[in-house]
């Protein structure tokens, strides 16, 4: 039973999500808000907005594992499972904006962020506010290149008529499914973990992570259909830094979070090892099947480390 409240929680908090990414989008647009705000906070943070959600209300439960594994397991699954899948399936990607020269520092700065918060064992309230404070420099960042962002509205939006009552409607019927899309994750995933006898952070790490990273994976198929590479690997960059700068630092704010570094090394180590690899595939524009399976392996390995601690 607990596996079909947990299914159901996932498709609710997807769900829920994805109105709230429309609806706000065309809230945005109604009042004329520039593409670049509209793409940097609705593609970067909406999709983000699972991972949110999911950590918070872990958090609320005095549950750091599942918060921290959520984020930490949806960065590695960003790039190794949605990116690789992205390099797999689509023909000659070859991303107009040089990734490596103007991205580079910020695949790699948030795991350093991470790192750096949580070296002493906990993500402090302070912690949190310094993390939030990496996101407003990301935006700032943004803001220099926000021609980026101009594919990122949806052209079908902009022609619909805008409508403020069901939008609002929409908008909230979101934040219901998100809250209690959430709110039930949490609850049926604490109980899967003690029906299956093992712990918390490995559920987090890949049943939480894996269903919060979807809205990233719809984002970056429908990139593809539309030939926008750039919007693809931008929203995962993007989402990278939100994840660790907005969902662990609003999470840290409500309550500390504690984690053991030495006991989850090996996942941390798994996310630096995708976001290098990201970084040398960008630096050798080797945007191919060749890397695709190369960050498949990271996942497989992540994966298969979390089954041995299960099995064990």
């Amino acid at each position: 039973m607990e596996y079909i409240i947990f299914f159901i929680a996932m498709v609710s908090l997807i769900y829920g999500a994805n109105l709230i990414i429309i609806q706000s989008e065309k809230i945005a647009l109604y009042f004329n808000i520039s593409s670049f705000v509209i793409g940097a906070t609705l593609i970067g943070l909406g999709t983000s907005l699972p991972e949110m959600a999911a950590s918070i209300t872990a958090t609320l439960n005095d549950k750091s594992d599942l918060a921290i594994s959520n984020v930490l397991g949806s960065n590695t699954i960003n790039i190794s499972l949605i990116l690789g899948t992205i390099f797999f399936l689509a023909h000659n990607v070859n991303p107009k904006r040089d990734i490596f020269r103007y991205d580079s520092a910020w695949i790699l700065i948030p795991p350093i962020f991470f790192v750096v918060t949580s070296f002493d064992g906990v993500i402090s309230r302070l912690d949190g506010i310094v993390l939030l404070f990496m996101m407003i420099a990301y935006l700032i960042f943004l803001k220099t290149d926000a021609k980026t962002f101009e594919d990122a509205i949806d052209t079908d939006i902009v022609k619909e008529k805008f409508d403020w009552l069901r939008s609002s409607l929409f908008l909230v019927l979101g934040f219901i499914f998100v809250i209690l899309g959430a709110k039930y994750t949490i609850t049926s995933a604490s109980q899967i973990a003690r029906d299956l006898g093992t712990s918390e952070w490995i559920i987090g790490l890949l049943l939480i992570a894996f269903g919060t990273s979807l809205p990233e994976l719809v984002v970056s198929i429908m990139a593809i259909k539309k030939k926008n590479i750039d919007m693809a690997i931008g929203n995962i960059i993007g989402s990278n830094v939100a994840n660790i700068a907005v969902v662990l630092g609003a999470s840290a704010i409500v309550h500390p979070l504690y984690i053991n570094i030495l006991e989850n090394s090996y996942d941390i180590l798994c996310m630096f090892a995708s976001a290098i690899l990201l970084i040398f595939i960008s630096a050798n524009k080797f945007y191919n099947k060749s890397s695709a399976i190369l960050l498949f392996s990271i996942l497989l390995l992540m994966i298969a480390h979390s089954l041995n601690a299960f099995s064990v």
